[in-house]
C-alpha cells in the first residue's frame, strides 16, 4: 500500500519533468563524469547527508528504476517493489541504519549502494542519512560554479558542514566571518551543532514562509539575515521575534539573485512641466522636510565629510526654509553606528543620508523597521529595496586628469597616489591610465598606495625621478596645501594642473526634488526593479573636473571637447581592447565594458606599474574599509 503511494508521486514527478523537457529520471554520475577533467577523488569516511543533497545514482544501473525526486517507477508486483516495501517495514520497526555507499561531486550525492534506503527515507521526510562517501574532485577551472565548489571545499575541510549552499563566491568566507571565527580556523563539536541547530531553525522558518520559490538558497538568506542581525543576537532572540525580523527583511530576500545592473541609475530623472508644477505646490504647501546627514568623521578631519557638508550648504541654499537639515558625526560621539541613526530617527527626520558605507548594515536595518523614513547611503551596488544608494562615476573625470597628465609630462612617468583597495578605486586607477595612454603611449603610471604601511610616495618619486602626480582628489578643510588634484612638482613649488571635483550638492537637490514632486517612486529608468542605485556621472553633474590656466591652449579645448563626448555618450572611457597586467586583454574593438564589470573591476592596466597590497600590508582604517566593501576577504593575506 505505501510503495503504490511512492509509485504515484514517482509518476507525478516523471511526468512533470517530461513535460518540461526535462530529464525524468536520476542522473548517473558516470555519465556526468564522462564530460568532466578530474583532479581525483578522495575519501570522506563515514559523513552525515543531507537527503535533500543526494540527487542521482553512481552508475546507470538504476537510474531508470527511480524518478527525479526519488520515488520508485518498477510496477507494484515486482520484485523491486517487494525489497521497497522490506526496506520501508524494517523503517517502522527498527530504522535504518546501515550506511549506503556513495560519491559527491559539487556537494551533490550519488549513490552507489542503498538507493532503496534513500528512496524509503525521502518517503519519509528524513532529513539526513548516514553514508561512507568519495569525493570526486574536478580540476579548477574559472567557471563560478567550480570556483564556489573550490570555496566550499575549503570550508568543509574546517566545519565538516555540507548542508549550506550558496550561489554566490565569496559567501563560505562571509558566513565564517559572520560566525566570528577565522578562515584557517578549525570548528569544534559544540560549534558544529549550534550552527546546525540555527540553520534548521532558519530553513524551517524559511521554508514556512515560501522560501523555497525564491530564487535564493536558503544559505543565502541567512548570510543575507546575519548581515543585519549579527549572530550573537540572533541565536539569542525568541522564536517570535526571528519570525517578525524575517518578515521584516523579506522583501529584500529576492532581490539578491537580482542583476545589479537592473537596479542602477545612470540619470537623473527629466524634469517635466507637470514634475515643475507639482513640485511648487509641494513646495508651497508643504511643511519643512527634515534631512539628515549621518557622517563617520568630524568636518576638520575628513575632505570625504568636508565634500559632502558641501553638498548640504548647497541644498540649503536651493531650497531655502523648505528644508530643515542637521548633521551627525560618528566620530567623537560614545555611540555606534545603530545608536548615531538612531539618535537622527528621534529627532524626526524625513530623510536620512548616510555617507560613509561603514554605515550600510545599521542603515539597511533600519530603514527595515522605519519603513515610513526615506534612508540613501553612499557605496554603491547594492540589492535593497529598503534602502537605496548612491556614488558618483568619479573615473571619468580620472580619464580626462589622465590625458592631462600623459600630454604634459616630461619622462613618460606619472605617480598616481591611491587610497584604499575597494570597488570604484581601480576604475579610477585604471581610467586615469588610459587616458595618459591615449595622448601619450609611452606614459608608464607608478602606483603608490597611501593606504599600504610598506610604501612611501617621497620615497619613490626620489627613486623614479618623478614631477608628474595625481594626489588625493580633495583635501581637508581649513588645510593650506595644493597637494591634491593632478599637479607638476619642482623642489618646493607646486604646479595645479587639474582636479576631479564631486558635487553632492547637485545629487542632493535632484533626490529632495524627486521627493517633493511625488517622484521618489517612480524612476522610470529602471524596469523590474524595487532596489535603487544611484550612480551619477559627468551628465548628470554630480563629477566634473576643474582645470588650471596652466594648460596650454590646445590641450585645455581638447579636454572639454572629451567631456562633452563622455557626457553626451558619444565616447567611454572603456571602450575597445583593454590590455590588463600580465598580458590578458579584455574586450574588443567597438565593446564596451558594462556598468557591472566597471563597478567590481579588480584588475590593473597593462601601463600602471604596481600591484594591489597585500591586506597584511594595509592600515588598520584601510582593512575595515576593505573588509566593509568585500573587494576580498578581509583574512586573505595573498596578493589579489
Amino acid at each position: 500500500m505505501e510503495y503504490a503511494k511512492a509509485l504515484k508521486l514517482g509518476q507525478k514527478a516523471y511526468r512533470g519533468a517530461a513535460m518540461k523537457g526535462e530529464y525524468p529520471y536520476l542522473p548517473a554520475l558516470d555519465e556526468i563524469l564522462e564530460c568532466v577533467d578530474v583532479q581525483g577523488e578522495v575519501n570522506l569516511g563515514l559523513v552525515d547527508i543531507p537527503l535533500d543533497k543526494i540527487v542521482g545514482t553512481k552508475t546507470v544501473g538504476r537510474k531508470n528504476a527511480f524518478a527525479v525526486n526519488y520515488m520508485p517507477l518498477m510496477a507494484e508486483k515486482s520484485e523491486f517493489a517487494s525489497k521497497w516495501n522490506h526496506v520501508y517495514q524494517y523503517q517502522l520497526q527498527t530504522g535504518v541504519s546501515d550506511p549506503i555507499v556513495a560519491y559527491e561531486y559539487m556537494n551533490r550525492f550519488y549513490v552507489l549502494e542503498g538507493n532503496k534506503r534513500v528512496s524509503v527515507l525521502k518517503f519519509f521526510h528524513a532529513s539526513s542519512i548516514e553514508g561512507s562517501v568519495i569525493r570526486v574532485v574536478p580540476k579548477p577551472t574559472e567557471d563560478p560554479e567550480n570556483k564556489l565548489y573550490y570555496e566550499f571545499m575549503d570550508f568543509y575541510s574546517r566545519t565538516k558542514i555540507n548542508y549550506i549552499w550558496f550561489s554566490k563566491l565569496g559567501s563560505f568566507a562571509r558566513l565564517v566571518k559572520a560566525m566570528g571565527k577565522g578562515t584557517e580556523e578549525v570548528w569544534t563539536e559544540e560549534e558544529r551543532r549550534e550552527f546546525s541547530s540555527l540553520y534548521a531553525e532558519f530553513s524551517k522558518l524559511y521554508k514556512d514562509k515560501g522560501g523555497e520559490k525564491l530564487p535564493i538558497t536558503t544559505g543565502d538568506a541567512l548570510l543575507f539575515c546575519l548581515s543585519i542581525y549579527p549572530y550573537p543576537q540572533w541565536k539569542e532572540k525568541p522564536l517570535s521575534q526571528k519570525k517578525s525580523d524575517l518578515e521584516k527583511l523579506w522583501g529584500e530576500l529576492p532581490l539578491l539573485k537580482h542583476s545589479p545592473e537592473k537596479a542602477l541609475v545612470l540619470e537623473p530623472t527629466q524634469e517635466t512641466e507637470a514634475g515643475l508644477v507639482s513640485l511648487f505646490l509641494s513646495l508651497a504647501n508643504s511643511k519643512a522636510l527634515k534631512v539628515a546627514f549621518i557622517h563617520d568623521k568630524q568636518l576638520e578631519n575628513s575632505s570625504w565629510t568636508y565634500s559632502h557638508e558641501l553638498g548640504k550648504s548647497y541644498l540649503e541654499q536651493a531650497f531655502g526654509n523648505q528644508i530643515m537639515t542637521s548633521s551627525y558625526f560618528l566620530e567623537g560621539q560614545n555611540l555606534d553606528e545603530e545608536g548615531l541613526l538612531q539618535k537622527a530617527i528621534d529627532e524626526k527626520n524625513h530623510i536620512i543620508f548616510t555617507t560613509h558605507q561603514r554605515f550600510l548594515s545599521a542603515s539597511l536595518k533600519m530603514a527595515l523597521e522605519h519603513p515610513n523614513i526615506k534612508f540613501l547611503n553612499c557605496s554603491v551596488n547594492r540589492p535593497f529595496g529598503a534602502l537605496r544608494t548612491y556614488y558618483g562615476r568619479m573615473y571619468e573625470a580620472k580619464f580626462l586628469c589622465g590625458m592631462i597628465a600623459g600630454a604634459m609630462c616630461e619622462n613618460d612617468k606619472i605617480a598616481y597616489l591611491a587610497d584604499y583597495p575597494i570597488y570604484g578605486t581601480f576604475a579610477n586607477i585604471n581610467a586615469f591610465a588610459l587616458g595618459a595612454r591615449m595622448t601619450n603611449p609611452r606614459a608608464r603610471i607608478y602606483l603608490n598606495w597611501a593606504s599600504d604601511k610598506t610604501q612611501d610616495l617621497d620615497q619613490m618619486l626620489q627613486r623614479e625621478h618623478i614631477s608628474m602626480i595625481s594626489d588625493m582628489d580633495m583635501i581637508r578643510p581649513y588645510r593650506n596645501t595644493r597637494k591634491f588634484g593632478l599637479y607638476v612638482k619642482n623642489g618646493e613649488e607646486y604646479q595645479a594642473l587639474a582636479f576631479p571635483v564631486w558635487n553632492w550638492g547637485k545629487f542632493y537637490e535632484q533626490i529632495i526634488r524627486n521627493i517633493l514632486r511625488g517622484t521618489w517612486n517612480k524612476t522610470p529608468d529602471v524596469k523590474e526593479k524595487k532596489a535603487l542605485n544611484y550612480w551619477w556621472g559627468i551628465s548628470g553633474g554630480v563629477i566634473d573636473v576643474i582645470t588650471s590656466q596652466n594648460l596650454p591652449d590646445g590641450l585645455e579645448q581638447l579636454i572639454q571637447l572629451m567631456k562633452q563626448e563622455i557626457y553626451s555618450e558619444r565616447f567611454h572611457p572603456f571602450q575597445g581592447s583593454l590590455p590588463q597586467q600580465g598580458g590578458t586583454v579584455l574586450g574588443e574593438k567597438g565593446s564596451v565594458l558594462s556598468s557591472e564589470q566597471i563597478i567590481t573591476m579588480d584588475w590593473l592596466a597593462e601601463n600602471v606599474i604596481g600591484q594591489i597590497p597585500r591586506m597584511s600590508d594595509l592600515t588598520r582604517e584601510a582593512r575595515t574599509m576593505v573588509a566593509l566593501q568585500s573587494s576580498f576577504s578581509v583574512e586573505d593575506e595573498s596578493e589579489v
